[in-house]
């Protein structure tokens, strides 16, 4: 679950909503920006299903009593967290070995530094699928694959990022950035531009980026649910989470 507080309630996003909209971006990115159309398929299936392992746990949401919240994707318990990742990048390999082996190097990159026994497991048994899906792709000592493999991940982690940016700030709010966002996108198109990506509410429904890969103009509308504190005090986080109606968040990139 993506989760932005507001005053009197819990602004709350599935982590696959919010996949669509990432997948949306992505198809509309300049060809170009692929380097290799023949994996553009595959690119796609992988941003479009990179939260995929979120699905069946986004649909009861679970309140933290430690930090008297709803648990969000950020602080959800860990050993959870991975059987998720886990779960999701199983189902993603059925479907593309290209596809899973981006995703597995985007969760990768977030839990290598991490110092927890499950998360260690989980990164050196990824490391293990990514080793052997490169071999079986034939990336392994083929320098310009690789190079592709890692432009896609770039892709995939962009268009990651915008779709988050969406759901973590408050619309034409640009007062308090998510520190996510507070030094732009870590993704640099280096052939094109040496400066970190930044975006920006132009108003309630329009932002802007200060380099764009997009071909043109895109709207996208993303499903959300206002869940209201009182009603969680009332009915509990998931009986309130059920009993409020789906909104839509309509949102333009320029």
């Amino acid at each position: 679950m993506i989760l932005f507080e507001r005053e009197n309630s819990y602004v709350m996003f599935t982590q696959d909503d919010h996949a669509q909209v990432s997948k949306q971006i992505a198809e509309n990115c300049k060809v170009e920006y692929y380097y290799d159309d023949k994996h553009f398929d595959e690119v796609i299936l992988a941003i479009q299903e990179h939260d995929r392992g979120w699905i069946e746990p986004d649909k009861s949401p679970v309140w933290n009593d430690k930090s008297e919240l709803p648990y969000s994707f950020i602080d959800y318990p860990t050993d959870l967290k991975i059987s998720f990742y886990e779960k999701g990048l199983d189902e993603v390999e059925e479907m593309s070995k290209y596809a899973c082996l981006l995703c597995s190097l985007h969760y990768s990159s977030f839990v290598q530094d991490a110092e927890e026994a499950a998360v260690q497991e989980f990164w050196d048994s990824e490391k293990q699928r990514q080793d052997r899906l490169s071999k079986e792709l034939g990336i392994i000592g083929n320098e310009e694959k690789k190079e592709i493999l890692m432009y896609h991940l770039d892709l995939l982690k962009f268009s990651d990022f915008l779709s988050l940016f969406i759901c973590l700030h408050e619309p034409g709010n640009n007062g308090q950035k998510h520190p996510f966002f507070k030094n732009g996108f870590p993704q640099l198109f280096l052939f094109v531009t040496e400066e970190p990506i930044v975006a920006s509410w132009e108003n309630d429904e329009l932002v802007t980026l200060s380099f764009s890969p997009l071909k043109s103009e895109l709207v996208v509308e993303l499903p959300y649910r206002e869940v209201m504190k009182d009603q969680i005090k009332k009915d509990g986080l998931l009986q309130a989470y059920k009993d409020t109606p789906v909104t839509m968040r309509k949102v333009k990139f320029k």
